[in-house]
């Protein structure tokens, strides 16, 4: 079983250009027949696409809508605005989202979101963190997601699968290792008895700087999560052995000599 996942940062560039290359980022990750795919930056205009593009299922699940300034905008305008700068602006521009692909004979049992980031949350967890007021509000500001599929095969294996984009905020790693720790506790709660458990995505931190995922790692057996990965992206399985994360090499991200999105994509590959 294959499962990759891949930061398409809104379908820039390497630097970003003035193209949007998300449906050929959508194609190459979806090339060989991977089992599962979830993408995370995905611009909201194209999340209700993305499953027209392969011949793999898919779930989306928005995280922010389209802006223009002070000003919801809709998805088709936030695209033509992104499309004509891609530059610090574009992600307003064009909101964002995940989307996870699966394959196309499963049948979907069940469909879930979480906002990470609720006003709630971070004046809780930020009052136990230490930060000030401000920092909270500045924490909720950008909704960050964790949504899962759970779905079952022909052969009645049944599988749930989350993707999650956690806050970007380098100052304080404890606020993406706080989102982290929220969603996987929320996937293993809806997680049922010999269901195989995979999250992935752009963690915003690394496995070193992470305290859950050591945590996690040095549980017992029976609880034990493992982790697979590179830099911020990751890979994390429960109660499932994988192989090391393979990491695509910067020549098989480029098309026609543009190097695709900021991320490089992840693979693991699980025996069944």
């Amino acid at each position: 079983m294959i499962v990759r996942t891949w930061n398409l940062n809104r379908g820039n560039s390497a630097p970003p250009d003035r193209h949007s290359y998300l449906r050929e980022m959508v194609e190459l990750i979806t090339t060989g027949d991977p089992d599962v795919v979830c993408l995370q930056e995905v611009p909201v205009w194209a999340l209700d696409s993305i499953g027209e593009w392969t011949a793999m299922q898919a779930v989306s699940s928005r995280a922010a809508r389209p802006h223009l300034g002070p000003l919801r905008i809709s998805a088709g305008l936030g695209h033509m605005l992104s499309s004509l700068d891609n530059g610090k602006f574009s992600r307003r521009f064009a909101g964002r989202g995940n989307v996870i692909l699966f394959p196309a004979e499963a049948k979907v049992r069940s469909v879930k979101a979480i906002t990470l980031n609720t006003n709630v949350f971070c004046e809780e967890r930020g009052a136990q963190l230490g930060l000030t007021p401000k920092q909270m509000r500045d924490w909720e500001k950008e909704r960050r997601i964790c949504q899962l599929v759970q779905y079952e095969m022909p052969n009645r294996r049944r599988f749930i699968v989350a993707t999650l984009h956690a806050t970007f905020f380098t100052r304080d790693l404890r606020l993406a290792d706080a989102e982290l720790n929220r969603a996987l506790s929320f996937v293993d709660r809806r997680a049922e008895v010999e269901e195989a458990i995979i999250v992935a995505g752009d963690f915003n931190i690394t496995r070193d700087q992470s305290e859950t995922i050591r945590y996690l790692e040095g549980l017992p057996p029976e609880s034990r999560w493992a982790s697979s990965g590179y830099h911020v992206d990751h890979v994390m399985l429960r109660q499932t052995a994988a192989s090391a994360a393979r990491v695509w090499a910067r020549e098989e991200r480029i098309h026609n000599g543009v190097l695709l999105s900021d991320h490089y994509p992840i693979e693991i590959e699980i025996p069944l």
